[in-house]
């Protein structure tokens, strides 16, 4: 889906892995993992338990019904892959030094109040949750107005993953992968 705001295109929804559907102006809450922090077997079996619940979905004829059910099976995918992130015993647990934390959290609160605006976090040993609300980036003149648009979450996350990922590892004396490349993010509910 490709939506406009202010007069700029962007997707709306795409899919890698996982759906992904971000909206300009919304809230997002946002979860990145390090890199093998689930083994590969538990992420196939999350997969194909999500995949099939998607094909039971796309069954219903009401819609009222499939968007009922799809924020349920949201909620449900979200609190089981939690729970796993939660658990696990394997993988790499490196957002538990102090120092590596410090990264993060630094990198998360530098870019509140220019890309995002920043409502909550928080830090686990092996997985970072975020809340933010992307904010509008100013772009150059385009003849003789301003004109602005929204940061988009994947750049927004691209870019704080790859600094925090070159600054850890540096300190860890390590080189490769050291977060996922897909994150988890979903619209935040307004209440």
């Amino acid at each position: 889906m490709v939506a406009s705001s202010r007069g700029v295109e962007y997707k709306t929804y795409y899919h890698r892995h996982l759906p992904h559907y971000q909206p300009p102006e919304a809230t997002y809450h946002v979860v990145f993992r390090l890199a093998g922090s689930l083994p590969a077997e538990v992420i196939e079996r999350l997969r194909i338990e999500r995949e099939a619940e998607d094909k039971r979905i796309a069954g219903f004829k009401d819609e009222a019904r499939k968007r009922e059910q799809w924020r349920e099976h949201q909620v449900t995918y979200f609190e089981k892959f939690e729970a796993l992130l939660d658990s696990a015993a394997t993988g790499p647990r490196w957002l538990s030094e102090g120092r590596i934390a410090g990264i993060v959290a630094e990198s998360l609160r530098y870019r509140d109040t220019k890309q995002y605006e920043l409502l909550a976090y928080t830090i686990m040993p092996n997985h970072v949750h975020m809340v933010l609300s992307l904010l509008y980036k100013p772009k150059k003149e385009s003849v003789g107005r301003r004109v602005s648009s929204t940061y988009t979450l994947t750049t927004v996350l691209e870019n704080l993953k790859w600094y925090t990922a070159l600054q850890s590892n540096r300190l860890l004396a390590r080189r490769g992968a050291f977060w996922q490349h897909e994150s988890y993010d979903h619209v935040h509910p307004v209440r």
